[in-house]
């Protein structure tokens, strides 16, 4: 299962199921898990180690070390979970501090290109489109969608089942269930992703509620939060209000009138 034209480091412990293409470099002490595929002249380095079933696609680079001038060569790693897709030219880099890793979860799919900076924490299911960039020490939530060519500035949160629609950017935390364009504006709550994930009618209509009353309203949002937590909360409300409380370098704000991202709700 391993072509011939493949460079395998001694060190590198590889599933007798997992699969190594033409041309490919397994450098280090990394781990290939069970019924993994790294296809040709894909990359897998340093101390990264992947789980069963996933697919490395053409030229994919993982586990390199990180963009980060402060790196000083200390050991760090990658840790991806299970049945996860990296396409083309997408690249994904180790931890920066000593001993620190880099964690992705299960199933996620990193279309073409895509880039996944060092420290960064990915949940279950998310999807990071084509051209899309997460800087160091990024949290991506489960079902997340980061779409084409977005930017996320370093440390940023997002939180579950958000969805960054194509060329947005953000380096506030986007909170979860909610929709997000332009910089760091968020629009709507994600119906189409929620109701895929099988939320109910009613706990749709809590979180509509509580975005208009969060996002909508020209004032203080820590009176919206005030109101929204005097009202009974469903557990999704309360997943909002907590990663909002939470929230450490300031949640994405509502539409502006007067803003340059101003457009009809």
């Amino acid at each position: 299962m391993i072509h011939p034209t493949a460079i395998v480091d001694p060190r590198a412990e590889i599933d007798p199921t997992a699969e190594i293409g033409a041309y490919a470099v397994i450098e280090g002490p990394a781990r290939i898990g069970v019924r993994t595929r790294v296809m040709a002249r894909a990359v897998v380095t340093g101390g990264a180690a992947l789980g069963a079933d996933n697919v490395v696609h053409y030229g994919a680079v993982l586990g390199d070390v990180p963009q980060d001038l402060a790196f000083a060569g200390a050991e760090s790693f990658l840790r991806i979970g299970d049945g996860n897709v990296f396409r083309e030219h997408s690249t994904v880099h180790r931890g920066t501090r000593p001993g620190s890793a880099t964690v992705i979860g299960n199933r996620n799919y990193f279309m073409q290109n895509s880039h996944v900076a060092h420290n960064c924490a990915i949940g279950d299911d998310a999807i990071v489109a084509g051209g899309a960039l997460l800087s160091g020490y990024v949290e991506l939530g489960d079902r997340g969608f980061v779409s084409g060519n977005c930017v996320v500035h370093q440390f940023v949160r997002i939180g579950r089942l958000a969805l960054l629609r194509g060329l947005s950017r953000t380096s506030r935390d986007v909170p979860p269930f909610c929709i997000m364009d332009g910089t760091h504006t968020v629009r709507a709550v994600n119906r189409v992703g929620l109701h895929r994930a099988g939320f109910s009618a009613e706990a749709l209509r809590a979180l509509r509620n509580a975005f208009k009353a969060l996002f909508l309203r020209p004032r203080n949002l820590r009176q919206a939060l005030a109101e929204v937590e005097a009202e009974p909360m469903t557990a999704e409300v309360k997943e909002l209000v907590d990663f909002i409380r939470a929230s450490k370098r300031g949640v994405c704000f509502g539409p502006r009138a007067d803003g340059p991202d101003a457009e009809a709700g």
